[in-house]
């Protein structure tokens, strides 16, 4: 505790300082760790990314969206969430009381009971109990959709979500600060600082401090954020770098709003149904990673890698009990039975990884090659205790056992001590894979990707709270082989084809009635597409479109003396069309424009795994729309030779299931926009804007009609922003 509390003393000192990232600039997707020079050949100018190789992002035959700094400046963006609103073909999901990142990608959106499967700088980023991703330091968010399951892993078929950080550079010294407020007396202050010791030495600290209060009642969360790092460069051809996580951030659980009789609107988005008095839930992060660069010839080079983070989750909730027998909500309309939670999670990762990468010629064919190997070991430690209401029947009174809130008129001040202990397990995951990947240029405009990665997983888990489980752990171990294939023709310097087809496989947590684990998901995808860029990336467009199957999704054990337990018996499949488009215009005009058409089902009949609901083939899949677009213009002008921006945006979701197995859904929105911005001088910035300008309610997403995710009102937010 002494080491946190000195290293968020030490963050506060900093940004009061002046440090803090903001002024990273936007790079194209053709060019995202290495510039092409003429003739396509690579000149490295900074460190490159693990799964990579040395394709630049244009040549890889799958659709890649890229996410700048800039961008997410520009629109006073501060979290992960609100900048894969921008992707296409992401969808929010279930975010677990606003505790964690959850979305979907091309309609498979992975386990629940964890946040979604981000990467940060290679490095698994959403394993744990990190809280809501901070954008402070990002570089960069590269979507990488399709197939991709050969390199990466383990995850959803949909794509991978990469975040780039910031990092020291020998770039000499630079930095940036900026102060922001906005609605809800939310105060945000960030910095960024890159000091260059010497010509082989440079250290860079960003981080930001939040504090505020929520269009939510009684809700108000506070955050700190820092990520130092350092670069060590003793020659041309070695670098090493260590980058630093911090997070503190103390914020309450909140299931959201809830639909009465499945009515939505019964009640103001605004209205808290959860208990002051339970106080915020507190999230702590400290990760660490640590890379090594090494050219080895003009052609080859060595990558390295070592991360560990430490993720702790801790604090008291409480939320709508979902089982109708014990709910009062479905019979009288007015009162919401609850349970309260007390959860004590926490989580430890580490990373071990090393990557060969360069060029073999045979004959006229180029072949850009990479070999790797990593090694993965997850361990879980979760209690969880839970008070909960009794069974209820219509017209019977009302009483403290019930624990229940008048959602018109709400009182607090209940807080039955949750006793009985329903998660009391240890669970240790260790895996290791091996990868390969080939891809060929046959000519100028034919290239072939051929790659593959074979995957060991060993999961081993102790339920404490099972005297049987604790002489006895659970111990599973899975093997898996994941190819994948793709090619691009280039039909002219602008205009490329592609298509891609991978296997991909993902374990489930948990166990069945027998406490056997559950067999690994397994799934399969096909995308063509088409990619256009203008030299120099002024107009870049890419249209694609897809298909995936994923097997072995849990559902609910059919057997009635298995009540509550779970089988790998599911499937679904997800097909639809993606088109992005960005330009950067003649006379200061910018525009970004996204569509996702997304029918993601049910292939087969089972029983919803939480509910017990029957699921049959062509429902959908939760919190999916079928329809989706985005569209951002910015325009800028010099007046008395200062430079004044202006634009708007439109974010369009259509409707969406709410509960799987029910015939529940939220309907569509369409959010307005505006920004502009002021530059009283070359290094200063001026900022404002208006998001959900017509003040619309709406939903973002949804688990049950009890827990719904509510939209928030029109917002303010004005920036300052000084760099140096």
């Amino acid at each position: 505790m002494k080491t946190m509390s000195a290293v968020k003393g030490a963050l506060i000192a900093g940004v009061a300082m002046g440090t803090m990232p903001m002024a990273a600039l936007a790079q194209s997707a053709a060019a995202v760790e290495e510039e092409a020079a003429p003739a396509e050949e690579m000149v490295v100018v900074g460190q490159r990314q693990q799964y990579r190789g040395d394709v630049p992002l244009a040549a890889v035959p799958q659709t890649v969206q890229v996410i700048d700094a800039k961008t997410l400046q520009d629109l006073n963006i501060t979290r992960l969430d609100a900048a894969l609103d921008l992707a296409s073909g992401i969808a929010r999901q279930n975010n677990f009381g606003g505790l964690w990142d959850a979305f979907a990608v091309r309609g498979f959106a992975g386990d629940e009971n964890f946040p979604s499967g981000f990467l940060v700088n290679g490095f698994n980023g959403g394993r744990g109990y990190g809280g809501p991703r901070d954008a402070s330091n990002i570089e960069k968010i590269e979507v990488l959709k399709g197939p991709n399951g050969a390199v990466f892993g383990r995850g959803e078929p949909g794509g991978t979500v990469n975040i780039i950080t910031k990092k020291a550079k020998l770039d000499g010294n630079f930095g940036s600060f900026a102060l922001s407020g906005g609605s809800w007396n939310n105060y945000r202050v960030e910095g960024d600082y890159n000091l260059q010791i010497s010509d082989t030495l440079a250290v860079r600290v960003n981080g930001a401090v939040q504090d505020g209060d929520s269009y939510r009642d009684t809700v108000h969360s506070t955050k700190y954020v820092a990520s130092p790092s350092i670069l060590f460069k003793p020659s041309s051809s070695t670098s090493l770098s260590y980058e630093m996580e911090f997070v503190d951030n103390k914020v309450p659980f909140d299931r959201g709003v809830l639909a009465v009789n499945g009515k939505l609107g019964v009640i103001p988005n605004s209205r808290f149904l959860g208990e002051p008095g339970d106080g915020p839930i507190r999230v702590k992060v400290l990760g660490h990673q640590v890379q090594l660069q090494q050219k080895l010839s003009s052609d080859w080079y060595f990558l390295a890698g070592f991360g560990y983070r430490d993720t702790s989750f801790e604090g008291f909730s409480t939320e709508a009990e979902l089982a109708l027998g014990r709910q009062i909500l479905d019979n009288d309309g007015t009162n919401l039975a609850r349970q309260r939670r007390y959860r004590d999670y926490s989580t430890t990762n580490t990373t071990v990884r090393g990557e060969i990468s360069g060029k073999v010629y045979t004959g006229p064919i180029t072949h850009h090659v990479l070999f790797g190997a990593d090694w993965d070991r997850f361990h879980i430690d979760s209690l969880q205790k839970r008070y909960r209401p009794p069974a209820y029947t219509a017209g019977a009174a009302i009483t403290a056992a019930n624990n229940a809130v008048n959602i018109f008129n709400p009182v607090y001040g209940q807080l039955p001590v949750p006793t009985a202990t329903i998660t009391n397990t240890d669970e240790v995951q260790k895996s290791y894979g091996i990868y390969f990947q080939d891809q060929m240029d046959f000519t100028d405009t034919i290239k072939v990707r051929l790659g593959g990665r074979w995957d060991h997983f060993n999961q081993v888990v102790l339920n404490r709270s099972a005297a049987l489980s604790v002489t006895n752990p659970i111990n599973s171990t899975k093997e898996r082989f994941s190819p994948t294939a793709g090619v691009l023709f280039k039909v002219t310097d602008s205009l490329s084809l592609y298509g891609g087809y991978g296997k991909g496989f993902r374990p489930n947590s948990g166990t069945d009635f027998s406490s056997n684990p559950f067999a690994p998901e397994t799934s399969r995808s096909f995308e063509v597409g088409a990619r256009f860029a203008t030299p120099g990336d002024a107009i870049s467009a890419s249209v694609a479109a897809y298909t995936m199957k994923k097997n072995n999704i849990l559902t609910s054990d059919p057997d009635p003396n298995h009540s509550g337990f779970s089988i790998a018996g599911g499937e679904a499949r997800s097909r639809g069309i993606e088109a992005d488009f960005t330009a950067n215009l003649p006379g200061d005009l910018m525009v970004l424009a996204t569509y996702a058409y997304t029918d993601a089902v049910w292939t087969t009949q089972a029983g919803d795994k939480d509910f017990n609901l029957l699921i049959n083939p062509g429902d959908p899949l939760i919190n999916i729309p079928k329809h989706a677009a985005n569209l951002i213009v910015n325009k800028g002008f010099l007046i008395g030779g200062q430079r004044f921006t202006f634009g708007g945006g439109i974010n369009y979701v259509g409707k969406r299931l709410g509960e799987t197995g029910a015939p529940f859904y939220l309907p569509g929105y369409v959010l307005t926009r505006l920004m502009a911005s002021y530059e009283p001088a070359d290094n200063v910035k001026i900022t404002a804007d208006v998001t959900n300008l017509f003040d619309k309610q709406y939903y973002s997403a949804s688990y049950s009609k009890f827990w719904i995710a509510p939209g928030a009102p029109r917002a303010f937010t004005v920036r300052a922003s000084f760099s140096f």
